[in-house]
């Protein structure tokens, strides 16, 4: 029961939850080793959330969920990527519309009306995941501009009872096992953006595309096409440009996928402790950890893994509604970092444990190549996100480029 839980935010919440992600651990890594050799979606892992409440995870209490707060919820999706980056990143494709819809809508400014059928919409909506078991999916790229809120070409065509949805996203998650695809898009006339939820089983909706990439092969993030594709108005998920309003003033959400490659990086890290205690199943080499430029390279390791948490546990717990430049100079280091330093622990990882590690038999090489990818990641992959940092606090508000005076977009 939910009324019996410790309140939101408390330590003793966040442990409940990462309990419940621990207590799926050992079926998870089991299951990881599947889902990257054939390139397939961890229906079972959803199964699970499903059944410990996990799914509505952010859905709050008063609809049915757990109630975590968007700080409470990097914990759980850290977790979840320490023993599968695969379903981290899916699950948090899900759970980014929970917030969007639930923790950042109750920031912005709405007017009555619009409030009133907000929460008549995400109350169906959050029935749907806790009590149907509805999964969502977010795939708002469309290959055209890195930003947020650009490069949109999707557009939807009022008719009665609705729209009708036509466009293509690409790298579209959960192709084929999600319920909803969340896009962005916009009507003709108008230029805000909307979000809708297209129905994954509804006419016009095709998947499209071979999915064999490097890593994070468990995303199935084919190609989502849409050709007149009906969306009641009861899938607006938020009221017309309320989006817009929400990247641009609570834009933290776009460090959401961070947790996943931070609970990568630990999970590298406990591989590469077991195996320098010897303790690695199928090593065939004794413990190591008695050999100076292993614990060198160790110690590494441990240094940028605690950089990465302290930094995004920062950005995240103290995010706030407007931030200023020096706040979000705060949330594009953590991104930065996260997601460099992901790949760069891997790669050390490799170099303390060895040839062996390269096997596909062991962990390491699955991670190795998932953590490689964390970096390329939009809106706040490492490239815009260091572009940003490199022109921080050196302009003054009336010559700034717009990347530096706005909530992060170009």
């Amino acid at each position: 029961m939910t009324d019996q839980l410790p309140p939101s935010g408390t330590l003793a919440f966040r442990d409940h939850l990462v309990g419940l992600v621990r207590a799926m651990a050992p079926a998870m890594k089991e299951r990881a080793v599947v889902y990257d050799r054939q390139a397939s979606f961890p229906f079972e892992n959803f199964a699970d959330f499903r059944a410990n409440g996990l799914l509505g995870v952010c859905v709050p209490r008063r609809f049915g969920g757990l109630g975590a707060s968007y700080a409470d919820y990097i914990r759980v999706s850290e977790e979840i990527g320490r023993y599968c980056g695969a379903t981290g990143l899916t699950f948090n494709m899900h759970n980014a519309t929970m917030l969007w819809c639930g923790q950042v809508a109750d920031l912005l400014d709405l007017s009555p009306a619009d409030r009133d059928r907000h929460e008549a919409i995400r109350t169906e909506m959050y029935r749907g995941v806790v009590e149907d078991g509805a999964i969502h999916s977010q795939p708002f790229s469309e290959g055209l501009a890195p930003g947020a809120t650009t490069g949109v070409s999707t557009r939807a065509v009022p008719v009665d009872g609705g729209w009708l949805v036509t466009g293509r996203k690409i790298f579209a998650s959960l192709s084929g096992a999600a319920t909803f695809y969340n896009v962005t898009c916009q009507s003709p006339g108008e230029d805000v953006i909307r979000l809708l939820g297209v129905p994954a089983d509804a006419d016009g909706v095709q998947i499209v595309d071979d999915w064999d990439p490097l890593g994070m092969r468990g995303t199935v993030s084919r190609t989502l096409l849409m050709a007149d594709v009906f969306v009641p108005h009861a899938n607006e998920w938020m009221p017309a440009g309320t989006y817009n309003q929400a990247a641009l003033r609570y834009p933290w959400l776009f460090l959401s996928l961070c947790p996943s490659y931070l609970g990568l990086t630990g999970g590298i890290l406990d591989t590469t402790a077991a195996y320098l205690r010897g303790e690695l199943p199928g090593q065939v080499t004794g413990p190591r950890r008695d050999h100076a430029i292993k614990q060198h390279g160790w110690a590494q390791m441990q240094l940028k893994h605690q950089q990465s948490q302290a930094l995004l546990y920062r950005a995240v717990d103290e995010a706030m509604i407007d931030p200023t430049e020096q706040d979000l100079v705060t949330g594009w280091a953590a991104a930065a970092t996260v997601m460099d330093h992901a790949a760069e622990v891997a790669s050390l990882a490799i170099k303390v444990c060895g040839g062996q590690s390269m096997q596909k038999s062991m962990p390491l090489e699955r991670m190795y190549r998932d953590a490689r990818l964390g970096s390329t990641m939009l809106p706040w992959s490492a490239e815009v996100c260091t572009e940003r940092l490199g022109r921080a606090r050196l302009y003054d508000a009336d010559d700034a480029p717009a990347t530096v005076t706005t909530g992060g977009h170009r």
